[in-house]
């Protein structure tokens, strides 16, 4: 296994959500300077990276997933010079910035694309513009956008169609035109070269359309075989390692949505750093994510040993912008709600790959109890429910359909204290409702408390980023059934033997670790031993040193 210590290696990556972190205002959205008054708190809390969410210059169809200017601020959170501050307060205290990178499509008011509406205009090839079927009267195919309808839609001054796999106010950028790559390379170089340490690519395994024949017909997503992880993306990214990345100290990971072993082996060889994959975090949805399926933690814990033994390093998460809040999905927010919180970060942090802290999750931030039709600004939430209210389905099965998957649960502001507006902002309204939970789950409280979530995490980001067998070390699985989860972690002749139980129910430990004798280092219960331990309580874990 490769052991080079890149800092992105023995460093806890976090996650902001820009728009819902600090407003330093008081016009209810998040914003730079915010996220400059936090910086402290981020220090002592032990990470080394941030990830920003977009902050570029966009009209929000997607909330900063729709570029309009990649090289540019969006007014609303701030300023060139206030990023520009931001990565120098950030460099004083070691910590790096990683930006989120969109470029399978941009907005469509971003001047390429207003440009593009003319035939004649070379900015006309950066998009898909094709003529439909049946004398233009449909689309070019039957592909269907993530976001609901067609993936195409008509532009009557063109008398063309686009292709947006996503929002239609986000029209797919054609990376058969090479100007396209040498435009993102500019891009990417623009933003190294002001200091920024790397970048997070969204759906980048998706940007190379292979062809625009139909797709097979599917219950969610049609068309989906004919761009994902197609030959041309590796061709694409290999060459903007070579033209950019292998030229400075940065970091890339790309979002790469039902990616396998085989192409995230491929992405990871010369191409990125690392790849999110989704299987783990998709145990608990069906194939169309508005139906909950039960989550079942020994499926949890096959997914997640598989991922460690057949990718070198892997990005571990289990929170980001597009996931609801982990607690009520792989734990108990009611009866185990700090043992269950604290059991998922020791899960994280110890596995082998860079872990990834969203925020919020350092204090055991949960979901809305339920987001009211007039509430949501998530765009996919108002699809979704206009959908189902279409066909006549009653009130409260589409209510509980859309909080199934409604992206608003993990945007909510950060809960900084007790006070109004959880301390996020001094305006009466913010951008998206504060949880009412913030009154006893807050960054205050939990800091004044040594057995709280923040408390733990602290300890366990620090653990991690002192020992060298945490930060780089194999990573060895021990057989075990049920929701019992146990692995080594060796580096260089010192090992760790970490032990959880991802279930709500006690669990009998396997023979082979009940005649183990150790010591406990960490461990989520008060007084856990670890020598000739035959069960774990509910959610339980330790880590041990061992004999």
């Amino acid at each position: 296994m490769v052991n080079d210590k890149k800092y992105f290696r023995n460093h806890v990556v976090y996650q902001i959500y820009p728009r819902s972190f600090c407003d330093s205002n008081g016009d209810g959205i998040g914003d730079l300077r915010g996220i400059i008054s936090k910086l402290d708190y981020l220090k002592d809390l032990g990470v080394g990276i941030i990830w920003l969410s977009p902050v570029y210059k966009s009209p929000n169809a997607d909330f900063g997933y729709d570029v309009a200017d990649y090289e540019a601020i969006n007014p609303e959170i701030g300023t060139m010079d206030d990023m520009n501050r931001l990565i120098l307060e950030a460099k004083k205290r070691d910590l790096r910035i990683v930006m989120d990178l969109v470029v399978n499509h941009t907005s469509d008011e971003h001047p390429w694309f207003r440009a593009s509406k003319d035939p004649k205009s070379p900015y006309h090839g950066y998009y898909y513009w094709r003529k439909g079927k049946k004398n233009n009267t449909l689309p070019p195919n039957n592909w269907t956008s993530n976001f609901g309808g067609s993936a195409w839609t008509y532009v009557k001054e063109t008398d063309e169609w686009y292709l947006h796999i996503f929002d239609k106010k986000q029209p797919d950028l054609d990376w058969h035109n090479p100007k396209v790559l040498l435009e993102v390379e500019n891009i990417l170089r623009f933003w190294l070269d002001k200091g920024i340490y790397g970048f997070r690519c969204d759906v980048i395994n998706q940007i190379w359309k292979d062809s625009l024949e139909d797709g097979k017909k599917t219950p969610y997503i049609i068309g989906s075989e004919h761009y994902l992880m197609k030959e041309g993306n590796h061709q694409m990214l290999r060459h903007i390692n070579e033209d950019v990345f292998a030229n400075y100290d940065c970091m890339s990971v790309g979002e790469c949505y039902g990616v396998d072993f085989v192409n995230a082996r491929r992405f990871a060889d010369k191409e990125l750093d690392m790849v999110f994959e989704f299987q783990h975090v998709n145990v608990d949805k069906g194939i169309v994510p508005i139906f909950k399926v039960k989550y079942k933690p020994g499926k949890m814990k096959k997914i997640l040993v598989e991922w460690q033994k057949e990718i070198d390093w892997n990005a571990n998460y289990f929170e980001n912008h597009d996931q609801l809040r982990s607690i009520e999905r792989f734990g108990d927010a009611e009866k185990y709600y700090k043992e269950s919180a604290k059991m998922l970060a020791t899960l994280l942090i110890t596995l082998r790959g860079t872990p990834y802290i969203y925020q919020g999750e350092e204090i055991g931030m949960l979901n809305m109890k339920m987001f009211t039709p007039d509430q949501y600004v998530d765009p996919v939430n108002h699809w979704v429910y206009n959908l189902m209210k279409k066909y006549h389905i009653p009130e409260k099965k589409i209510l509980q359909c859309v909080q199934n998957m409604n992206r608003d649960n993990s945007r909510t502001p950060m809960q900084w204290d007790d006070g109004a507006m959880a301390g996020f902002t001094t305006s009466a309204k913010s951008w998206l409702p504060v949880n009412p939970n913030y009154i006893n789950i807050n960054v205050k409280l939990e800091s004044k408390d040594p057995d709280s979530i923040l408390s733990y995490y602290k300890a366990l980001i620090a653990m991690r980023r002192d020992d060298d067998v945490l930060s780089y070390g194999d990573f060895e699985p021990v057989a075990t059934s049920n929701g019992i989860m146990a692995y080594y972690r060796a580096f260089e002749g010192h090992m760790k033997f970490i032990l959880l139980n991802l279930a709500k129910k006690k669990q009998s430990l396997p023979k082979v670790i009940r005649q183990m004798r150790g010591k406990v280092l960490l461990s989520n219960y008060k007084g856990a031993g670890f020598t000739f331990k035959k069960f774990l309580r509910p959610y339980e874990c330790l880590i041990a040193e061992i004999k």
